[in-house]
This record gives structure tokens, C-alpha cells and sequence, in this order.
């Protein structure tokens, strides 16, 4: 059944991995379960898991026969006991009943933890149809061993005479994730290799690059439900947002690198952009601890792009071997590009660009267009926040004419950059009082007022009168509560969604060498926003 309804390859449906995508579900009864299976046959899953432990009042010779019969697609079934993470307490000879029926049923897959398998396979001998596969798991909840120790319990199973391995660890770092994709890529029979939790998200998707025999996504999910589920993203995001049937072994890695990165609509942005114009590439969400440590690990030219954003722009910079004037003099990048012909890691910085233009294009709004100076020319431009997003904007500024003060809850870090930009620096919590005159410009680099900290402003309306325009580089929201209550004190607004796109038509041809659609850039923002 599973080879009739999985295209590879090589039908000319475009696909460039055998990897099946197979939708979790989580449905409380039969009847649920088959109107689930029918749903995930619709948003395009190849396989479906029906876990019996989920079912109340689960009747194994009743229920199974229905579960198998009435099947639109292929069915792993999954009857997981508590000691490996599942909902059975029963009696355990009970539950080997169970799956030794769907065996005898005819089940697609079956799932067999390693530790009953020898007992499982005794139980089934001569009762296994040929079109049915056993899938024998192990599940560690803990943490994610050595590339030894993940090789020899793959052996282990592979010895039990699984068709196919299931290794399922925990990624305390996203560094963890290489281990099982090592171990994944290397292994000679059919595997299943996941890191749970958002820090091995990328296991999920790379499985398609790096031979996996299926990966599993959720029925039901948002923008974020890859971070809400322990990693695992929805169907849709899997086949729409990650394009999974396109990832083949040639696949370039980018992603952007910060913490916390669930947020960030970059992935949105890239993918479809990558898509549009034909490249064999893959952008991801990198929940990053260490930079240092996530790109020693990733050092292969698989992995050849990354964009930077809180709190990793000077980390990033340290890493670079070789860093462009412009993110020298700031101190951070926000682009980072692993050189093909010798690896070399250099770094860009392109923050500046979009927001400068975008603030010099509401200032010439408000004040008639001049034809030689800078509208910043003169003006008091006020950051918040000296990290690196703030030192972009502080330099950005300075380059075009403007008296610069820096404003940072450490007032050393404020004076450090104000120094560079000879400009003055004061402490956050001065800001309140401070208005030194009219018609200043503010710009935010802090992450106050993010999501989900919505409700949150780095500084109260009253003082926002004294501002003539106000850019705030959050992006999520679009409209933060710091813009909003700039323009009920009737100042000029910039979007951070102007900083980003901007430097995201830089970055893009930095990733794939052609030029930035534009216009498609600009409307996919315009979705996701």
C-alpha cells in the first residue's frame, strides 16, 4: 500500500527525497482517528500514526479491524506504554496482544519498543504478512548520547531484525541535533532519527537531506507550533513553509541563529523566496546557546549561511575569519556567509541599510524633500539600546549627519558606543526626562514590546511628544505599542518590517548569488505580518 501512495524522485512530481512525512495524530476515539487519517490524506501526509494508548475505551479486536480496514492511507500503529514516554499502564501482555493483531491485520507499520521486541518477535513468528514493517524505537527523554552510543543502539536494534530503526533522543543543545543526523546519514538500513524539543527542530526537516525514512508533523499548528509541540512542526508548515518534497542531499543549509528564535519570520521570508526562484536551498529557525560551539559542529559545507539576530550579533562577529569594514566599525554582523572554495566564515553587517532609508524616507515625508543633505542632517537621533542592532542605527545615523545619543540600561555600554559615534550616552531609565528639544528622532533596538511581551513599551506615551518620528526594529508585532501610542502623540512611525526587508534583499543575494525578487519579498512579508 505505502508504494502506491508515496511518489519519489523520479515520478516527475518534483521530489527530491523518499522521505515520508508522517502525520501524528492525537484523536481520543475511532471515529476521530478516521476522520483525522482522512484530513492529513488531504493536506498531503504519506503515512499516518494512530497511537492506540490515546483511545478511550480502545477495544483491540473490534477497534483495530475498523482502524485497518477503513484506512485512506498507510497506518503506523503506535501502542506506547508509559515506561517509553506513552499512556499504557496496563496489563503489558495486553498491549503486545494488540500490536501482535495489527500485525496479523495487516498494518502498514507497527511501532515495537526495544525492549519487548525480542518477546515481539517471538510472538509474531510466521504471522507476519510480507507488506508489513516492524518498527522497533527507542526513546531517551533525557539527553542525547554520544555518536558511539547512538551507533550501537542502532546496531542493537538493527540486530532484533527491525526493518526499520527508531532512535528518538532529547536535544538539550542544538548541537545535539548533528549527532543523530550523523548517525542518520551513516546508517545502512531504513531509519527514523529525531532530536525532540525546539533546540533539534532541525532534525525533523533534514531528515529529508540526510536519508531518514520518514519524519513525523503534526495535523493542526500555527506559525509557532514547532516550538509548542517539542519541535515538531504542523503538515503544513512541513510541505508549504519548508518545502520538504524539494530538500535533496544537494540542499544548502541557511538559517538565522538567536535565542529565543521562534518569533522570527525569516523562515517565511526565505523559503518561498528560495522556491521562487529556483534554489536548491533550505532556511531554519537555529535556537542557539553557543555560536562558537554551533559552528564548530556545523563546519561542513552543507551548512553555508546564516543571518543574526538577538543577542548573537557580536558573538557572530568573533567567530568570522574575515568581517567587512562596516561590521567591523560596528562590532556586529547580522550576515554571516561560509566561503565555498576554502569554508572561510565572513561577516556583513546590513541592519543599517533598511532602517536609515526608511527613517530618511519619513523624515523627507514630514518635511519636503531636500536635494542634497540628509533629512537626519542636524537632527538629535536618540537609540535605544547599544547591542548590535543599536550600534547599526548609532553608526547608520552618524554616517548621515546626526547628533547621536545612546541610551542603555548599563550606562557603560551606552558610553562605549557613544564614544565611537561622538556622541553622549545616558541610562534607559533617564530617557523619561529627557528632551533636550523638539523634534528628536527615537529609534528602538531593544526587545521590549516583542511577543509575546506585546503590552510592554520601552518608554511611556507623554514623553513621545517630543519626537518627530519613531522606529521601532521589532517586527513581531508589526504595529508594537510603542509605535502606536508614538502616533496618537502625533509623531511619524517606521516599521521594523522596513529594517528587516531591506537587509533581507542583501542578504538574499549574499545566500544564493542572484538577485532579490523584490516584489515577491515584499508581498510574503506582507502575509506574515
Amino acid at each position: 500500500m505505502i508504494e502506491k501512495n508515496v511518489r519519489t524522485a523520479t515520478d516527475g512530481g518534483g521530489r527530491r527525497n523518499s522521505c515520508l512525512v508522517c502525520a501524528s495524530m492525537a484523536a481520543k476515539t475511532v471515529e476521530e482517528a478516521l476522520v483525522e487519517m482522512r484530513k492529513a490524506k488531504e493536506v498531503g501526509a504519506d503515512l499516518v500514526e494512530v497511537r492506540l494508548d490515546l483511545l478511550k475505551n480502545f477495544n483491540p479486536s473490534h477497534h483495530l479491524q475498523l482502524l485497518i480496514k477503513n484506512r485512506p492511507l498507510p497506518t503506523l500503529i503506535t501502542y506506547r506504554a508509559i515506561w517509553e514516554g506513552g499512556e499504557y499502564d496496563g496489563d503489558e501482555s495486553k498491549r503486545v496482544d494488540a500490536l501482535r493483531l495489527a500485525v496479523e491485520l495487516g498494518s502498514d507499520f507497527v511501532d515495537v519498543e526495544l525492549k519487548v521486541a525480542h518477546e515481539f518477535y517471538k510472538c509474531i513468528e510466521g504471522k507476519k504478512p510480507e507488506n508489513v514493517k516492524i518498527i522497533v524505537s527507542s526513546h531517551n527523554f533525557e539527553s542525547t548520547p554520544s555518536i558511539e552510543e547512538l551507533g550501537n543502539l542502532a546496531a542493537t536494534i538493527q540486530s532484533t531484525g527491525a526493518d526499520i530503526v527508531k532512535i528518538a533522543t532529547t536535544a538539550l543543545d542544538i548541537t545535539d541535533s548533528a549527532r543523530v543526523l550523523h548517525v542518520l546519514v551513516h546508517s545502512q538500513v531504513p531509519m527514523i532519527g529525531i532530536a525532540m524539543g525546539e533546540k533539534g527542530f532541525m532534525t525533523r526537516i533534514l531528515a529529508a537531506k540526510f536519508g531518514g525514512f520518514l519524519t513525523f508533523a503534526s495535523m493542526e499548528g500555527g506559525s509557532e507550533s514547532a516550538a509548542a509541540a517539542g519541535g515538531q512542526p504542523s503538515i503544513n508548515e512541513l510541505l508549504d513553509l519548508y518545502n520538504f518534497r524539494l530538500i535533496g542531499p544537494n540542499t544548502k543549509v541557511h538559517g538565522v541563529i538567536g535565542n529565543p528564535i521562534s518569533h522570527s519570520k525569516s523562515p517565511h521570508l526565505y523559503n518561498p523566496a528560495f522556491k521562487f526562484v529556483g534554489f536548491d536551498g533550505i532556511y531554519l529557525p537555529f535556537l542557539v546557546d553557543n555560536v562558537s560551539h554551533f559552528l564548530h559542529t556545523f563546519s561542513s559545507l552543507d551548512f553555508v549561511g546564516y543571518s543574526y539576530t538577538i543577542p548573537h550579533k557580536e558573538d557572530g562577529l568573533r567567530c568570522c575569519d574575515e568581517v567587512d569594514p562596516i561590521a567591523k566599525e560596528i562590532g556586529a554582523i547580522s550576515c554571516m556567509i561560509k566561503r565555498p572554495h576554502d569554508g572561510k566564515l565572513m561577516g556583513y553587517n546590513v541592519d543599517y541599510l533598511g532602517a536609515i532609508a526608511a527613517i530618511e524616507e519619513g523624515l523627507a515625508e514630514l518635511n519636503g524633500r531636500s536635494k542634497s543633505d540628509s533629512p537626519l542632517s542636524g537632527r538629535l537621533f536618540v537609540v535605544m539600546g547599544a547591542g548590535g542592532a543599536g550600534k547599526a542605527l548609532a553608526y547608520g545615523a552618524k554616517a548621515k549627519g546626526a547628533r547621536v545619543v545612546v541610551a542603555n540600561r548599563t550606562f557603560a555600554k551606552a558610553k562605549e558606543l557613544a564614544e565611537k559615534v561622538r556622541g553622549e550616552a545616558i541610562v534607559l531609565s533617564e530617557l523619561d526626562k529627557f528632551h533636550s528639544e523638539e523634534g528628536m528622532v527615537l529609534a528602538n533596538t531593544t526587545s521590549v514590546g516583542m511577543k509575546p511581551n506585546i503590552d510592554h513599551t520601552p518608554l511611556p506615551k507623554e514623553v513621545l511628544k517630543h519626537y518627530c518620528l519613531v522606529f521601532d526594529a521589532i517586527y513581531t508585532p508589526k504595529l508594537t505599542r510603542l509605535l502606536r501610542e508614538a502616533q496618537e502623540a502625533g509623531a511619524a512611525i517606521v516599521y521594523g518590517t522596513e529594517m528587516f526587508i531591506n537587509q533581507a534583499f542583501v542578504q538574499f543575494q549574499n545566500f544564493t548569488n542572484l538577485p532579490a525578487p523584490k516584489q515577491f519579498i515584499r508581498d510574503v512579508l506582507a502575509k506574515n505580518t
